[in-house]
């Protein structure tokens, strides 16, 4: 098995051409060619998980958040990018990242969020044009009161707390959502004719909502750690018999914590 075999794949579900402009999905690190034994599955290639890789014999790592966005200046192992990417070319790993990519397809980030809701016809919610798009919106089954409806986005992410604006007075019924940050589509959601929006990472001034709305911040990590899984059956249905696994680490590897 090669890298391009793994990549295709990936690809296949989600295509590089829908990335972000601002995105770096796809290979950072290694050749097409290379040969692979094993993959990890992880959400952010921090030198954990390549150190992770490294010892369950694993050689293509893939991640939902790329490891390197931006041009490096320097690669150092004081910096934790630098050091993650210095162990991964020591150890001879492939790293790979659906970022962009995967929230872009319905059957991606955000369309995983609204199914773990139960919504009905479920649709991008800031389409592209050609199917593809940020964002998901669709229709609770049985409309909610606003509080029951907090309970219920709690329950359905596993979730102690959420940070919410002011419960609305009237029943939720459609709602939006967009994993990772997603302040920007708050507009969208609210043309859509949603009564909630469900995304992480809302600053203060975006829980002044208008009347009969509200936004609920469930994390960033929360709202997108599922594509993990996603991608893990993507791979195991297209390589039955390969070694394909998922970090052991993943439900701990949240880098905000709550007290």
């Amino acid at each position: 098995m090669r890298v391009r075999d793994i990549t295709s794949v990936i690809e296949g579900f989600a295509p590089l051409a829908i990335q972000e402009s601002w995105d770096n999905s796809g290979l950072i690190l290694g050749s097409p060619d290379q040969e692979v034994h094993g993959i990890l599955l992880g959400f952010d290639c921090t030198p954990e998980l390549v150190d992770e890789a490294a010892g369950c014999g694993a050689d293509m790592i893939v991640t939902h958040h790329p490891l390197i966005y931006g041009g490096l200046k320097k690669i150092s192992p004081d910096d934790n990018v630098g050091l993650a990417v210095i162990k991964a070319l020591k150890a001879g790993i492939a790293v790979y990242a659906a970022h962009t990519t995967a929230d872009k397809v319905l059957d991606g980030v955000s369309g995983a969020m609204a199914r773990r809701l139960g919504l009905e016809d479920i649709e991008v919610l800031d389409m592209d044009g050609d199917g593809t798009g940020l964002g998901a919106v669709g229709n609770l089954p049985t409309p909610m009161k606003a509080m029951d409806f907090i309970e219920y986005v709690k329950s359905a992410f596993s979730l102690s707390l959420v940070r919410c604006s002011r419960p609305t007075d009237v029943l939720v019924k459609r709602v939006a959502m967009c994993g990772g940050s997603g302040t920007s589509l708050i507009g969208n959601a609210l043309a859509a004719g949603a009564g909630a929006y469900i995304c992480g990472d809302i600053s203060y001034h975006h829980f002044f909502t208008p009347k009969d709305f509200m936004v609920i911040d469930i994390g960033h990590f929360e709202g997108e750690v599922e594509i993990v899984d996603i991608l893990f059956s993507l791979l195991r249905k297209n390589f039955p018999t390969f070694a394909i696994r998922t970090s052991e680490r993943l439900g701990s590897s949240n880098p905000v914590h709550y007290f």
